[in-house]
């Protein structure tokens, strides 16, 4: 299905088309067969100018690590603690904004869990740690009308939701560190979100806002099929082409 167009369609936000999303893959699949030199090729041509991917199209390469990346946008801008934001507003008694150095600072969960795609792919007991974002929903105080979560990322385009329950299970973090390190860029750092029980795309990269709302805002897949509920081994209604 086609993604939303913007506005702008010059601006860093906006959509890779389907045909170069397609291509990239393959040209991926090319790197993972002919080794790293042709990876660190590929990165040369199409990656960042400055702080920021102009393309997008490196997220979408495999990785040594055997995760694969997916953008639907065009990138977005790279983030640290000089100018990391992450509001929590809404439906809550007292709205936040916390630096980088603010979550770093709160008491930090670890978990080794799977990280499983929709699209077929998985990679085995990987290390997260970060907040618990019950935690943070404490913190903030989840008004009686909230009954659910709703997650923007600052690429501009990509959403997610989660039910308040959802939200509140131990397995949910808003994660800082995964694999050996901090959350790099291209892992959606240097805060994402990580729902260990349910497929990839619950687990929003580049996460910037986290708002309590009245009923479940369906994310960006889930508007275009995927089932809200994104639970692994549960028939989940995607598309037959991931990349939209």
């Amino acid at each position: 299905m086609p993604a939303d167009k913007p506005s702008d369609p010059d601006r860093l936000g906006a959509p890779v088309g389907r045909r170069v999303v397609v291509g990239l893959l393959v040209a991926g699949a090319a790197g993972v067969l002919g080794g790293t030199s042709i990876q660190k090729g590929l990165s040369a041509v199409l990656g960042p100018i400055g702080n920021h991917d102009p393309t997008g199209l490196v997220g979408l390469l495999p990785v040594g690590n055997t995760f694969r990346f997916y953008s639907v946008t065009r990138g977005a801008p790279k983030r640290d603690a000089s100018d990391y934001r992450l509001d929590i507003t809404g439906l809550v008694d007292k709205p936040r904004s916390h630096t980088l150095g603010d979550l770093r600072a709160k008491s930090q969960t670890t978990l080794v869990r799977d990280f499983q795609c929709v699209t077929g792919w998985r990679v085995p007991e990987v290390r997260w740690s970060g907040v618990r974002l019950s935690d943070l929903l404490d913190e903030a105080g989840v008004s009686s009308a909230a009954t659910a979560v709703r997650f923007t990322s600052f690429d501009g385009t990509y959403s997610e939701s989660l039910t308040l329950e959802q939200a509140r299970r131990d397995d949910v973090l808003v994660a800082l560190e995964m694999i050996d390190g901090p959350v790099t860029h291209d892992h959606g750092g240097p805060v994402r979100l990580y729902v260990a029980p349910m497929y990839g795309y619950k687990s929003i990269k580049w996460l910037s806002g986290i708002e309590l709302t009245g009923e479940v805002v369906p994310g960006y897949w889930e508007r275009r099929g995927y089932s809200i509920d994104g639970w692994v081994g549960e028939s989940n209604g995607r598309d037959d082409d991931p990349t939209g």
